[in-house]
């Protein structure tokens, strides 16, 4: 099952039975909006805290996959989630309502792909018959923790990215209907020195590139061979540097080369560099992507989700930012 030096290529090619995208109100304004299952018209979800709306926002997507699944709670065998507060606490607390056995994945941004490529690991070798996988993000949460408050409104230099609030889902089985897994590339630590917290499309380019290059090593893949590439979330500082990066290595970047933090958002949306966030890439993936696939308008994707792993504390101590991407082939088949 191992190509190569870190892609697994997946024998049994685990179906994706259903997936659910779940977003707030400034989500519903872009461009993306119709391939959200449920969008809110308040960031508050009803709940008297950011980080309760968080996990609200994670709870209906869940609940939202598996009905969708036609499937009930009990069904699910294995829970894979992450997301970016303390201690993933979203997730965990998720986890609870579920009462799943459960699996916390702390990827940063590359949460999305990291679920997935374990999830799908785990149906791959007969460990189970049902996973549930996703990651989510709240603005107001994330910020407050990485950045500063949004009622402290503090200014943002050009290169600051938006955190999605938003929240992806897939159930994944071992046999069914519907776009099929078939590799991920798990991506290595990279850090290239910089330490700027409202300039992680930068930090982040240089894991996007490795892994993107080591899939297709390992693979012997371009390309030539996905109808489309999507990085998740270098937004665009990010992007072109990851574009540029590839072209000096000898590499022809194609115009499907995208990214899912200049996907979520339209160009009148105040964002800034575009969109960040654990639930950007998961929304995007499971909501809008795995749509055209379903659709027959995509045959083979690969999505390649970054991830800053840094903390308060770390940006405190003048740490750098070591970062990582990791990259999940959907087909229909």
């Amino acid at each position: 099952m191992l190509h190569g030096h870190q892609t697994w290529e997946f024998q049994n090619k685990p179906y994706i039975l259903s997936s659910a995208a779940v977003g707030g109100p400034f989500e519903g304004e872009g461009p993306l909006a119709n391939d959200f299952d449920i969008l809110h018209g308040d960031t508050w979800l009803g709940q008297d805290s950011f980080e309760k709306a968080e996990k609200k926002l994670f709870e209906q997507a869940c609940e939202k996959a598996i009905e969708k699944a036609g499937l009930k709670k009990e069904d699910i065998q294995f829970f894979l989630a992450g997301d970016l507060l303390n201690q993933i606490i979203s997730s965990s607390f998720t986890a609870r309502t579920l009462a799943a056995p459960y699996l916390g994945l702390f990827g940063a941004c590359s949460t999305s792909m990291e679920g997935l490529a374990l999830a799908s690991l785990i149906v791959n070798s007969h460990s189970a018959e049902y996973v549930l996988c996703g990651a989510v993000s709240h603005n107001s949460s994330v910020e407050k923790q990485f950045r500063y408050p949004t009622e402290y409104g503090g200014q943002k230099p050009p290169t600051a990215q938006w955190t999605a609030t938003a929240a992806g889902v897939a159930v994944l089985g071992k046999t069914g209907t519907g776009p099929r897994v078939t590799a991920a590339t798990i991506g290595r630590v990279v850090d290239m020195g910089l330490s700027d917290p409202f300039n992680m499309g930068a930090a982040m380019a240089p894991a996007a590139v490795d892994t993107i290059e080591a899939h297709f090593r390992d693979l012997g893949r371009t390309f030539d061979d996905y109808d489309l590439v999507a990085t998740g979330d270098l937004a665009k500082v990010g992007h072109p540097i990851a574009k540029d990066l590839m072209k000096k290595h000898g590499i022809k970047v194609p115009d499907h080369f995208v990214d899912c933090g200049m996907m979520i958002y339209g160009e009148d949306q105040p964002v800034i560099a575009g969109a960040s966030g654990a639930g950007c890439s998961a929304a995007v993936t499971y909501g809008h992507i795995l749509n055209r696939l379903r659709r027959g308008e995509l045959k083979r994707v690969l999505i390649v989700a970054t991830g800053a792993l840094l903390s308060p504390l770390s940006f405190q101590q003048k740490e750098s930012i070591p970062c990582i991407a990791h990259g999940v082939v959907i087909e229909n088949i």
